[in-house]
């Protein structure tokens, strides 16, 4: 048989040509009949005096060309099929009938390099092919032959039989390649002719990408399958901890991109065509879920990111799905950056805050303060365990001239407390001070407007704090002292011989005075209040924490 089905065309089998009329057929048909099968004679002659099959025979010839150069044309085809690339001028559908014959001729691995280009330039001359264009040629080759003129419907039926024969002229041509190969040059050609998905490719390759699908869905859909056994895995091992999710989430990254790698040329095709391509979006929605789940259930941000990361590498043809991975990536960055700050803040803290000295004279004790708690002498207590912090000074003088000054701190728990006495180590005091302040302070400030917040009171030596205000003291000197509310609004501040005192602004007889060095928390309240007088219109001290 020949090699291509220019060369079982009629037209060639016969030695006739375009022009000639029935009696000449019927000559050439007897004449070949010595060379050829009776039967392919007889069919031959039949197809080419019986209009309407003639019809067939003349678009899968070389219409418009003549008959001395299309029989020139169709035998370069068996000896150099890429000739035809090279040529030019040729009526449209006839070049085309031959690029197709070339595809059938041709050895796909031998001319890969040149195989994507070939397909490019068939293409957009089939898309180029006019219907007008085919009439005017048959029609005036019947004119001089002597058959009847055909009609604008009956080459549009036609034409829809020869465009699935170009498509399977270039589908058996990538057949013959290696499967890598094929993939590489299909994902090539759909890329180059939907501008990367974006513009609706010429219909040929939206036929070639449809045959393609079809014959890529065992293997899509099995590696489909092992993304779902990986994903369940994952899954069951995430209580286990990062450490043993991570070779999954490998393997995952593995099997998906060979399945993302076949399904390439599928995905830009329907995103050229404005479609959903259903397998692509249940398989990405499947891995995302995985990513959902792992974060919100496990914290496991690492592996998150790694397949939020995977998915916008791999699925980006997927309009609506890569907006959601993008708010997802957005998420999880804004997320990572959050801990990295918070870490690099929690370093920072623990530095500020890590202390350690000897103190006493002649028996040393060693006072530390870090991150896991606070000690001095054979007590220990945790930072998260403190309810309770105190310090002052006090001035001593003989005959009224000063001999110095001593320095005490306290912590402690709802249970007991460490007192330290620093004698006249001012710097020492200092430091320590500052360092508890940042351990231990801030927290029992928030703890403080937290409970006022939730409506419960905290009595300080005399004096009652809700959060609406302060209950003081009324001092009388022939009667018993009363207790007075006050709102935030009608007290005021200071400091006095080592005490903080809080009194009514209209009454200077209303008051209490809370000593630093005795009474625990003073400075925490005290701290409460400046931060309260900063902002005159404050109704309730709580609203500190939308600060």
């Amino acid at each position: 048989m020949p090699e291509t089905t220019l060369h079982r065309n009629p037209f060639w089998l016969l030695g006739a040509t375009t022009r000639d009329d029935r009696r000449r057929i019927v000559e050439l048909a007897e004449t070949k009949s010595f060379d050829l099968a009776p039967e392919a004679c007889e069919k031959s002659r039949s197809d080419l005096t019986t209009p309407r099959a003639r019809l067939a025979v003349e678009m899968a010839w070389l219409p418009g060309v003549s008959p001395k150069k299309a029989t020139q044309l169709a035998a370069l085809v068996l000896q150099d099929p890429l000739f035809i690339r090279k040529e030019s001028g040729l009526p449209t559908l006839a070049h085309i009938n031959l690029m197709a014959a070339a595809f059938e001729k041709l050895d796909a691995r031998r001319e890969l390099s040149n195989l994507g280009a070939f397909i490019q330039q068939m293409v957009r001359l089939v898309d180029k092919l006019l219907v007008d264009e085919v009439i005017r040629d048959v029609n005036e080759d019947r004119a001089i032959s002597g058959f009847p003129a055909v009609k604008a419907d009956q080459v549009e039926t036609e034409l829809v039989e020869r465009k699935r024969y170009y498509c399977n002229a270039i589908k058996d041509a990538l057949n013959r390649l290696p499967t890598s190969s094929l993939i590489a040059v299909m994902t090539e050609l759909v890329s180059i002719m939907t501008f990367g998905g974006q513009q609706q490719a010429p219909d040929l390759i939206d036929q070639l990408v449809d045959r393609y699908e079809v014959e890529c869905q065992v293997f899509l859909h099995k590696e489909a399958e092992n993304v779902q056994k990986i994903i369940k895995a994952a899954r069951d091992s995430a209580p286990c901890g990062e450490g043993a999710v991570k070779p999954f989430i490998d393997a995952l990254g593995t099997v998906v991109r060979n399945w993302d790698k076949v399904a390439q040329p599928i995905q830009l095709s329907t995103q050229a065509r404005g479609i959903m391509h259903t397998s692509s979006y249940e398989l990405a929605y499947s891995i995302r879920s995985l990513a959902i789940d792992l974060f919100n259930n496990y914290d496991q941000l690492t592996q998150s990111q790694r397949i939020t990361g995977l998915l916008r590498e791999l699925f980006s043809e997927l309009p609506e799905l890569t907006e959601r991975v993008e708010q997802d990536a957005t998420a999880l960055e804004n997320i990572f950056n959050n801990r990295q700050q918070d870490e690099a803040r929690t370093r920072e803290w623990a530095q500020a805050i890590t202390y350690r000295v000897e103190l006493g004279t002649i028996f040393k004790h060693t006072l530390t303060l870090s991150p896991e708690g606070l000690a001095w002498k054979d007590t220990r207590y945790p930072l998260e365990a403190i309810t309770r912090i105190r310090w002052g000074s006090v001035r001593h003088s003989i005959n009224g001239i000063p001999t110095g000054t001593s320095y005490t701190l306290a912590f402690g728990d709802d249970q007991s407390e460490a007192i330290v006495e620093l004698g006249g180590r001012e710097e020492i005091f200092a430091q320590i001070v500052e360092k508890l302040w940042r351990a231990v302070g801030k927290r029992l400030l928030i703890d403080l407007l937290g409970a006022l917040q939730a409506g419960g009171q905290v009595r300080f030596g005399e004096a009652l704090i809700r959060d609406s205000g302060v209950t003081l003291i009324k001092h009388k000197l022939l009667a018993a002292n009363e207790p007075i509310h006050c709102s935030w609004q009608q007290i005021h501040i200071w400091t006095s011989d080592g005490s903080f005192y809080i009194g009514a602004q209209d009454d200077k007889k209303t008051y209490v005075g809370l000593s630093y060095i005795h009474e625990p928390n003073v400075h925490i309240l005290e701290q409460a209040l400046r931060l309260a007088f900063k902002r005159p219109t404050l109704n309730n001290l709580s609203d500190l924490l939308l600060e």
